[in-house]
Formats: structure tokens, sequence, C-alpha cells
């Protein structure tokens, strides 16, 4: 078994959808026996190292070792129970050349790629290397807001998440922009009476359709990121109202599911305009887009270099339509690309798995980018 394959099983076994401690305590662990990279654990749990601490330019591999809850299929052992040891796991298996198990694809293998690149990478004397990876992204990227709080703040990023299989198969692209996610809710209200007097009440689900009409009417923005367009959406998700048959309910909410694109937002305080309804923002994840051509070029340049197979199988600059760290680190001044081995339609499965040939790729590629003197200006 390769360098690669071993250390994504060994982090691919440890249970980090609750806590992450374990699977943070491995990484960490890793990088003092195998770097004499500057290690530290923050406050959140979050495992960050450096190379060349201080230079003038610095490049750092993101990614995050948290997982959403494993199916039980993908468990050994039991992890429910009070007295977990270490035959209490996730499982892994290797089939077909791809490692099956929660995380593999998002994202533990693409944290080993990401630790072996930042080992081996001959790192130019003026620029700090980077290797980041957080906790907590799966609920909000607790861990990256947590770290950007506290003065983390790298010239530049790449964000191992998946963009291989985007502009074609088998090609592992550069992702430039993604959306990110606004969730929110409108609640109208108005005044219970009993249904066979209608007039005598206010119907707060006939004020919650008026704001449904406003929503499906609302332009989608859309923006063009390193000439790729990037279209936004908002949609009603959910509706609740109503107490009983017979009573003109005065209370009813509705869920909105907006997918932000980077400088806009879709106009739903309009909402507002309308008598009895109120609208109020319950999750706003940032979008992301990259503000400098020449190092999303750097970043393509190297997938490129690396990339196997015919003329046709070439990595694009395209775009994600799922929130990652990325958008936290760009809206706080980081230089983003995302870049990593998961592809569309793996993450949170219950087949979740990774090709050993991509995450191979991946970490040619993360080196690659890594070795290269990024100057002022991003560009090789």
């Amino acid at each position: 078994m390769s360098e690669l394959a071993a250390l994504t099983r060994r982090l691919v076994e440890i249970p980090s959808h609750e806590d992450e401690t374990a699977a943070g305590d491995a990484i960490e662990e890793w990088l003092r026996a195998e770097t004499d990279a500057a290690v530290e654990r923050d406050a959140d749990g979050n495992v960050i190292a450096r190379r060349n601490p201080g230079a003038a330019t610095s490049l750092a591999l993101v990614g995050h070792h948290d997982v959403v809850p494993p199916a039980p299929e993908q468990v050994v052992g039991d992890l429910e129970s009070p007295d977990v040891d270490d035959a209490d796991r996730y499982l892994v298996e290797e089939r077909d050349g791809r490692l099956y198990g929660r995380g593999a694809a998002d994202m533990k293998g693409a944290v080993a790629a990401c630790l072996l690149a930042f080992r081996d990478a001959d790192v130019p004397a003026n620029q700090e290397l980077v290797f980041a990876s957080f906790v907590g992204e799966e609920v909000g990227g607790v861990g990256a807001r947590g770290a950007i709080d506290r003065g983390f703040a790298p010239d530049y990023a790449l964000v191992a998440e998946g963009s291989t299989n985007y502009s074609a198969a088998g090609v592992t692209d550069v992702v430039v922009a993604h959306k990110g996610r606004r969730g929110s809710t409108i609640t109208a209200t108005g005044e219970s009476a009993h249904a066979s007097e209608v007039e005598a009440g206010t119907n707060a689900i006939y004020r919650a359709s008026d704001a449904v009409d406003v929503v499906r009417d609302l332009a989608f923005p859309t923006v063009e990121v390193v000439g790729e367009e990037l279209a936004g959406s908002v949609a009603v998700t959910e509706i609740e109202g109503g107490t009983a048959m017979n009573v003109i309910p005065d209370e009813c909410t509705l869920t909105v599911d907006e997918r932000t694109v980077p400088g806009e937002r879709a106009a739903l305080a309009r909402v507002e305009e309308l008598e009895g309804v109120e609208w109020t923002i319950d999750q706003d994840l940032p979008p992301m887009a990259c503000d400098d051509e020449a190092f999303a070029d750097a970043a393509l340049a190297a997938a490129r270099s690396v990339q196997d197979g015919d003329a046709e199988a070439t990595p694009q600059h395209v775009t994600k339509p799922h929130a990652t760290d990325a958008g936290w680190l760009a809206e706080a001044g980081t230089t983003c690309v995302v870049c990593g081995p998961s592809e569309p339609g793996e993450a949170h499965t219950e087949t979740e798995s990774v090709s050993l040939d991509v995450l191979a790729r991946c970490r040619r590629i993360y080196r690659t980018l890594a070795e290269r003197d990024l100057g002022a200006d991003g560009s090789a």
C-alpha cells in the first residue's frame, strides 16, 4: 500500500463527526514526526503548520478533518457506546482502485495529500508554506472562522475540496468561484378567528402566499469570475402554518434557500414591504471568487502539468455549486482557489469513496503549486 493510501486509511478510520479531537491528534502527531515545521493546535482544535514562517508571501494548503455522521454500514463496532475503544471506528475498504469510507472524499483523502505535499515540497526561500486542517466545516465553518478571528491570513490558499469530474470525466479542475448559501425565514402574522367567520380574522397563510409571489419573481444574480459565469438562485423550500382545520391561522412561516454569488444577493428584503411579514437571516455561508487571475492561472498550470490522459482531458477553470471554507477565507482577504479529489455526488453518501489515482494526482498538484514562486502577483 502506498504511503498516501495508508495515511488516508489511517485518517478515515478515526471517528470525527461529533468530536474531531482524535483526528486532529493524528494529524498533529504526523506533522511533528514527519516535518520540522512549526505546528500549533489552536483553541478550536484546528491544526496549523508552517514552513518558512514569516516569509514575504504565504500559500496555505487547506482542508478539514470533521465529517458528517456516518451511515450504520460505515461503522465498525458501536460508536454510541460510552466505552468506545480502538475497535469502534469507521470502516475503510479498498476496491477497484478506490478507498471507501466516511470522509474518504470529504475530505480526509485530500488532507492526506496536502500533508504529504506540505512535507515534500521544495519551498521557495521567500515563501511561507502553510498547512491547515480545520474543525467544524460541516457545521458552518466554525474552525475557519475561529482561525481567521485569531489572525489566520495567508496571502493565497488552495482549499482541497472537490473539483474532479467537473469539466470532463477523469479531470481534476481548478475552481475559481463557488456559491454561498443564505438560509432565511419569512414569518407572516395575522389574527386568528373561527373559519366560519373569515372576515373576523386576518389569514397569515394568505400573507405568506403574497410573500411567496415576491420571492418567485426575484431576479437571480449572476457574476463572472476569471471568465466563468456563476449564477445564484432562490427558492421557498418549506411552509408551516395553521393549527386546526376550522381556525383562521395567525402565523405562517416559510423557509427560503438562497444560493449566493460573490458581491450580489437576491432582494429578499422586499418581502418586508408586505403588511405583517418579517424576514430573518438564519445562516449566511459566503461565496468565493478568486480575485487574482494570475494565481488562478498558476494553480491551473499546476493541475495541467500533472494531469494524465489524452489531450481532451485538460483541466479547466470551473465554478462549484457548494459553499466551502474558501468562502470564509476569501471574505477575510485571502486569494483562494479550490482543487481536490472529491467528485460530484460522492460527499455525504453511504457509499462515499475516493480514487487513489486522483488522490496521487492531487498530491502532485499541491506540491507543484507549493514549489512555485508566487511572487507579488500570484504568478509563477
